[in-house]
């Protein structure tokens, strides 16, 4: 058996068939392995080491080209249309929808207390359409969808077959959209042909957030006494008459001898909203 058979080569000179020499091979157990230093206990790695240069840098999409401007163009802003054409741009818009849940809920509650009047000061610096567009979204299906289940109960009861009216989804798109929108706009014309104080985008919060209070009158409606119903929506829309009319009077006051007019036409077409949800809504025809 060979159990020391191997002979080591330690500093020793081979001669070979040349008369050349080979040098010597250092042993292989004993082979010393140098790491350079290493950097890693600094991070973010300085801007000379390594590859990356200009400090740490998040890693990015490997096809970046659609957050790259367009050649030719300094910058997206020089693109936007100026003047009265910003009116049609989606940037024209986005302050108003800068809100908070919590700002949101706020102005919620004070349409609830509508004696304060103190809305629009408030919201004169910050008004918003976020809320009022949700407001009238969920009135919308709030509204067909208790009247729809009002009509189908009353069907039910006096066993007779029942229809659902997709029409009444539609309309009340119509009645909230287009009252929330057009009011607002008509009174602003009016307040500026009496030279009185006031902002569009004011005007359409404070009807906006005056609509609140239907969502919950609606969710009553179901009770089945006709008597009950007239009575939560008198409530209703005398609540939000007078939030309207309250938080107006400060401003049309100072057109001049007609602001009485102003604010009891404002009060009786907002009462006129709450008869028109009631006849057209809760009004159950078997």
């Amino acid at each position: 058996m060979m159990s020391s058979g191997y002979t080591s080569i330690d500093n020793q000179k081979v001669s070979g068939g040349g008369g050349g020499s080979v040098p010597a091979v250092p042993d292989p157990g004993h082979v010393t392995v140098k790491f350079a230093e290493s950097s890693l206990q600094s991070f973010p790695p300085s801007e000379t080491q390594g590859k990356i240069s200009g400090g740490y840098r998040p890693p990015r999409d490997a096809d970046d080209s659609f957050s790259k401007p367009a050649s030719g163009s300094n910058s997206s802003e020089e693109q936007q249309p100026s003047g009265w054409l910003r009116t049609f741009t989606v940037a024209a818009y986005k302050p108003y929808f800068d809100v908070d849940t919590s700002d949101v809920l706020e102005r919620i509650k004070d349409s609830l207390f509508p004696f304060k009047g103190s809305f629009n000061e408030k919201t004169s610096s910050n008004p918003d359409l976020y809320g009022p567009f949700w407001i009238c979204t969920t009135l919308i299906f709030v509204a067909a969808a208790i009247g729809t289940f009002v009509t189908y109960v009353a069907h039910k009861v006096q066993k007779k077959e029942w229809d659902y009216d997709i029409n009444m989804v539609t309309w009340s798109a119509g009645l909230f959209y287009g009252y929330s929108m057009v009011v607002p706009l008509g009174l602003y014309i009016i307040l500026k042909y009496f030279s009185a104080p006031s902002g569009l985008v004011q005007l359409w919060c404070l009807y906006g957030y005056s609509l609140f209070v239907f969502i919950p009158a609606s969710c009553l409606s179901i009770i089945p006494y006709e008597i009950v119903r007239w009575a939560v929506v008198g409530v209703a829309g005398f609540m939000s008459a007078t939030f309207v009319a309250l938080n107006l009077r400060a401003h049309i006051t100072s057109a001049g001898e007609r602001w009485f007019l102003i604010v009891a036409g404002i009060f009786l077409l907002q009462l006129g909203l709450a008869v028109v949800l009631k006849m057209y809504l809760f009004t159950v025809t078997v």
